[in-house]
């Protein structure tokens, strides 16, 4: 196999509109590889005003399902990919059937008496009839690739006249179809010359070709299962964004140049040339996904933020009567924490979300570890206590209307002076959220507002009180 590199390649024709297709086995739950082929397959007919087609090839028929059909339809229809048509495999073996009948007419194919060495294995078998020449076709990454198909033999093109084999049923299907530009990956580079023999047999003019470069996990193995590779379905059901997903796996052995990381669908398309993909297998590394995620669900405005959001909010507090004056609130203080929406729900899993709508259990030890901050202050449980009262004396004379993070900031920020910056932060941290690490104090007094903000001190008050 010979490879020569032709940059100048386009996939454009003046003459002929482009025909893309995806063309998914519903054998088993796709993941990011499959979809990449599926995304630049899409980008390829949308720039250039031509038609993106699915094709679900489920002639597999033990391994075939219904389930892993849907999630198919399932995933484009989350990542918005439009598509201009839809055939099933199933729905065309009679296609198969008149063109492998026609290949045999013409002594192009023949019926082959075989002996069967294991289990499962037919005794008669259809054969194509190898011209054993030398093919050569242009691939829009890697250039010429010419092959001596005599090594290849009479290959088998059907298991009997009803049952075609992949080689045979995606030539017809693609012709058919009107497909000219096949975009697939480069596991199918060997097939190609199959391919390539089967249409000058049956008439089909030659599309361009464009194979992929594999797909692999951080460690540069083959992205499989095992090496976390998951249905899109899965991130959907994360929270993760399509718009982040489409962007991210666009990226994985093709860029654009620049420094630009974040891109729309639509700008993509309009930058996307196939002939730009790198030869080399690129890496699908969760860390980068939730980055570029966490990036598009920064470009959202609040409102859309706020509805994605609620989708993973725990059903609990949102059944609190605190929780439609708060979330807007809270929404603000989480954007530039959550990498995927439903870490929402891991938040309130570690005990980080349900004080913003309901008064926290107190640790009267953590409360006291404001003594660790003391620098030389003499302070225990009374004098701790004394310290909030003060705090709380102070805030009670500000009014409602003028309640915020800054009027809040500024009436205790006296006290923290005289009595120390992180005593003071800590200790009406502490009694707001009831936990060491919790948001800015005076944010967490605005989203909780006044009389909430002075009811919850006064609680950590009393308990500091208390006699041991």
């Amino acid at each position: 196999m010979n490879n020569t590199n032709k940059s100048t390649e386009k996939t454009e024709d003046a003459t002929e509109q482009i025909v893309t297709r995806f063309a998914p086995s519903p054998t088993g739950f796709l993941h990011a590889g499959a979809y990449r082929t599926a995304l630049f397959a899409y980008f390829v007919a949308r720039k250039n005003n031509g038609k993106f087609l699915i094709r679900i090839e489920d002639t597999d028929r033990e391994r075939s399902t219904k389930e892993f059909e849907e999630n198919i339809f399932e995933t484009m229809e989350w990542l918005a990919l439009d598509y201009d048509g839809m055939e099933k495999q199933s729905d065309r073996v009679e296609n198969h059937k008149m063109y492998l009948e026609k290949l045999i007419k013409e002594d192009k194919a023949y019926v082959s008496k075989e002996t069967p060495v294991k289990e499962g294995d037919r005794e008669e078998v259809i054969r194509f009839r190898n011209p054993n020449k030398v093919v050569t076709f242009t691939d829009l990454i890697r250039g010429d690739i010419s092959v001596d198909t005599t090594d290849l033999g009479d290959f088998v093109i059907a298991k009997s006249i009803n049952e075609p084999v992949f080689h045979l049923a995606v030539v017809v299907d693609d012709f058919e179809m009107g497909v000219n530009h096949v975009i697939r990956g480069e596991d199918h580079i060997p097939n190609t010359p199959r391919h390539i023999l089967i249409m000058e047999a049956i008439g089909a003019p030659i599309p361009k070709f464009a194979h992929l470069p594999l797909v692999l996990s951080p460690d540069r193995t083959k992205f499989s299962k095992r090496k976390g590779a998951l249905p899109l379905t899965v991130y959907r059901d994360k929270g993760y964004l399509p718009e982040a997903l489409i962007n991210y796996i666009s990226m994985i052995g093709w860029n654009p140049g620049g420094e630009q990381d974040i891109f729309t669908k639509e700008e993509i398309i309009n930058l996307f040339d196939i002939t730009k993909v790198q030869k080399g297998g690129g890496i699908f590394d969760d860390v980068k996904l939730k980055w570029v995620n966490k990036e598009h669900m920064l470009k959202l405005s609040h409102d859309e933020y706020k509805n994605n959001l609620e989708k993973f909010m725990p059903e609990e507090l949102v059944s609190l009567p605190t929780y439609s004056s708060r979330i807007d609130s809270v929404v603000d203080i989480v954007r530039d924490r959550l990498e995927y929406f439903k870490q929402i729900q891991e938040m309130d899993e570690e005990g980080d979300l349900a004080y913003f709508f309901k008064a926290p259990l107190y640790d009267r030890e953590i409360l006291l570890c404001a003594e660790k901050m003391r620098k030389g202050k003499d302070l225990n449980h009374e004098s701790l206590a004394k310290i909030l009262e003060i705090c709380k004396a102070e805030l009670e004379k500000l009014e409602s209307n003028i309640w915020n993070k800054d009027s809040v900031k500024d009436t205790l920020w006296p006290i923290a002076e005289s009595e120390g910056r992180g005593i003071v932060l800590w200790a009406i941290r502490v009694s707001l959220s009831g936990k060491e690490k919790s948001p800015d104090p005076f944010i967490l007094s605005e989203t909780l507002g006044k009389e909430e903000t002075l009811k919850r001190i006064g609680e950590a008050e009393s308990i500091l009180k208390e006699k041991l």
